[in-house]
This record gives structure tokens, sequence and C-alpha cells, in this order.
């Protein structure tokens, strides 16, 4: 009745049109008034403490190193670098957007950041080039989602706080997965532009191949700083959110110079309104899963799914069909706080590695934040292009495909995910 009850609230919320962080907290306390004699008014300070952790504080420090780095003129150097790299290909600008793609995911942590960045510069350029508006608009729309696989990765940091996992090994999982799934996407879109007739050209001239890296260096400077800092030693995951923010901060305003000081309070409360979105959605997510965990419903599900004797490969199947229809309907930190706590004694019991099945969890929210109808990635696509929604689907469907067969790949070949962690925390 407690499981009926509580899911039942939830999803006739969310189908309704509410909030999923109001629909999550207000099915939980309406559950546990008619249904149990739990403290209502102690729900607070479980929030509290779920809240007051310092692994949380990286958050609001990654979105604001993303809008400093997205409203000044990095993007634009990245994108530059990567041309003078790999333009010369068949598909090299489209090729040039997922590469500059993969480099601003890693400074960003943001997967709309990442779309917004990268295609207000190589939209039109891709189309101007002669390719097709589809063309254009797929390849942008699909390698922006890397945004939350290559680390520093927000998703991946409220999936470690919820499993209470290392944010270190969560990153560093991370980083074979976003280069595979990149380099299919490039490899796609080779094929399409040979068959589409562009010719290869003649590669830049290393001259200006060095030129365009010492223009785009403080930008991936950040990279080094933030991955080097935190494997080096000098600080924490958490305090690499602090110190990319400060660094953004200080490229942007006083290095490129393409922020003035009065541009900056707009974007500090831009990244605020967008952490607070983040940190409420977090905070009702505590309440719902100190309601399950209180009731002993995740224990329940996993002998449920134990008795009928569900394996690891039927179970992730069903994971993967789970993770992607929600994905569909839900922002990705929400079903992250929603799934893991009901999912992760499973992953446990079956014999998964948790590290690994985060990664499974984040590359199904890359997918879902392309796929309608609330794909975030599909809206500023949409938004920034001037297409219909419709348009953007049609035009992605090509490079969806192969974020599914990568999905495949790395769900059934856990080293692709473990390899790294492994060779440097030797887990």
């Amino acid at each position: 009745m407690l499981m009926l009850s509580i899911f039942g609230l939830l999803f006739l919320l969310m189908f309704l049109g509410v909030p999923v962080s109001v629909s999550l907290g207000a099915s939980t306390l309406i559950t546990a008034f008619f249904f149990t004699d739990m403290d209502l008014m102690g729900i607070t300070s479980h929030v509290f403490d779920g809240l007051n952790k310092y692994t949380l504080m990286a958050i609001p420090m990654f979105i604001l190193a993303g809008s400093f780095l997205s409203k000044g003129g990095a993007a634009k150097r990245i994108i530059d670098f990567a041309q003078s790299i790999v333009g010369h290909l068949p598909g090299g600008l489209p090729i040039s957007a997922i590469f500059a793609s993969m480099i601003f995911a890693a400074v960003s942590g943001s997967s709309p950041a990442t779309v917004a960045a990268i295609g207000s510069v190589m939209f039109s350029a891709i189309k101007e080039a002669g390719y097709p508006r589809g063309y254009a608009i797929g390849t942008i729309a699909t390698s922006g989602s890397l945004g939350i696989l290559i680390p520093p990765s927000i998703v991946f940091i409220v999936y470690g706080v919820t499993a209470d996992l290392s944010i270190g090994k969560l990153f560093m999982a991370g980083v074979i997965p976003g280069l595979l799934i990149g380099f299919m996407l490039m490899a796609l879109t080779y094929v399409g532009a040979v068959r589409l007739g562009f010719k290869r050209q003649e590669p830049a001239p290393f001259k200006v191949r060095l030129k365009k890296f010492k223009e785009a260096f403080w930008a991936l400077m950040l990279i080094v700083v933030v991955i080097g800092g935190i494997y080096g030693g000098l600080f924490t995951p958490t305090e690499a959110g602090a110190v990319s923010a400060v660094y953004a901060f200080v490229v942007s305003v006083f290095v490129y110079k393409d922020l003035k000081l009065k541009d900056v309070y707009p974007i500090i409360i831009e990244a605020a309104l967008t952490s607070s979105m983040i940190f409420f959605v977090i905070a009702n997510a505590m309440i719902f899963a100190h309601f399950l965990t209180d009731e002993t419903i995740p224990q329940q599900i996993t002998q449920m799914i134990m008795n009928a004797n569900v394996g690891p490969i039927m179970f992730l199947v069903i994971v993967n069909i789970l993770l992607l229809l929600m994905g569909q309907f839900m922002e990705p930190s929400s079903i992250v706080m929603i799934t893991v706590p009901l999912l992760l004694p499973l992953v446990l019991a079956l014999g998964i590695d948790p590290i690994h099945f985060g990664v499974i969890m984040v590359v199904n929210m890359e997918i879902g934040m392309i796929t309608p109808p609330v794909g975030l990635n599909l809206f500023v696509a949409a938004g920034m292009t001037g297409l219909s929604l419709k348009e953007v689907v049609v035009a992605s469907l090509p490079w969806v495909a192969v974020l599914f067969v990568g999905l495949i790949i790395i769900t059934y070949i856990p080293i692709i995910s473990l390899w790294l962690p492994q060779l440097m925390f030797g887990i």
C-alpha cells in the first residue's frame, strides 16, 4: 500500500505538470501523514543533514565556472583550436563542433551550457559551409550531451553524494566512456560527410595550429588545473570547483577581457538561480529517500527481484529501459535522486560495481537530454537555431542512434568505465 501510494502520487503529480521537486516532497509527506506514524517535524533535520555535505558545494562552483566561460570568448577560442586540428577532414566543421564540445564539456560540467556555447558559434558556420541544416543541428545537440559525462560532471557529483561514493573515482570513470562516445559521433559525421560528397582539404599549417592553441591555452588549462589538481593531491573535487570558478573569472575578465566587471554580477545571479533549482530538487529528494529507507521499501523491491531470479544482464536491460523512459520526462539530477536509493541495493546484491553503474546512469541521462518531450538540450538547440522541436528531434536521430550503441557497449563492457579508476585508485 505504501509503495502504491507514494509512487502513484509521485507520477500523478508529475503527469499533472507539478514540478518534479514539489512532486517528490508532496507525495512523500502525504503518504507519510496518512499511512505511517512518522514524525513529520523530524524530516527537516534529515533534509538539512542531507544538504549539509561538503561535496555538494562543488555544484554551484562548477556551474559558475561554466557560466563565465560560456558567456565569455573561451568557447570561440576552443572551437578555433578544434577546427585547426580536425577541420581538414571530410565533415571537418561538424567534427570540429563535436571535438570542441568534448573540450568544453571538460571545463563546464554542463550539457545545456555546452550546447549553447558551441552551437551559438558553429550552427551558422556549418550551414554556410554547405552542410544540410539537419547535419548542423544534429551534431551540436548530441555532442553537447557529453557535458554531463566528461568530468567535471554535476550529475556525477549528485550520484556520488547519493550513493556515498568517491567523486574522484566517478570523474575518472567518465573519461574513457566520454571519449569513446565522442569519437563514435565523429566517425558517423565523417562517414556522412563522405557520402554527401565533401572532400578532404589541406590540413592547417603547424604555425596556425600553434597559434590557435596559444589563443585557447588559458581555457584549455582549466582542464589541467581541475583534473590535475584533484589527482595530483593538491585539492579535493569540492575545492576544485572553487578553483575552477576563480580561474574562469580571472581568465574571462583579466586575460581574455571578454567580460567586463559589470557583467560579473548577472552571471553570478544566473548561476545562483540554476544552483538553487538543483538544490531544491535535492532537498525534496532527501525527504523521498529518507521515507523509502525508513519504510524499507528498497529492501522489499530488492527481495522481490532477487526472488524472480533476475540476473545482472537482464537487470541492466530493465534499468536502461527504465532510465531512458524517465530521462524523456525528468531532469538528470532528479532521476538520480529518485532511483539510486531504490536501485543501489540491487546493484550491490547482483555484484555490479557501483562506479560502473554510475556511468551507465549518466549515459542514459545523456540520451534523455536529447529525447522528447522534456529533453533540455532539444529546447536549447531549438531556441538557439529557430527550428521547431520536431525538426531538431528528426535531425538528431542518427547521432542519437550512436549514443544508444555507446550505451550498450558501456553497459556490458565494465572495464571501459573501470580501467582508469582501477589504475589510479586500485579499486
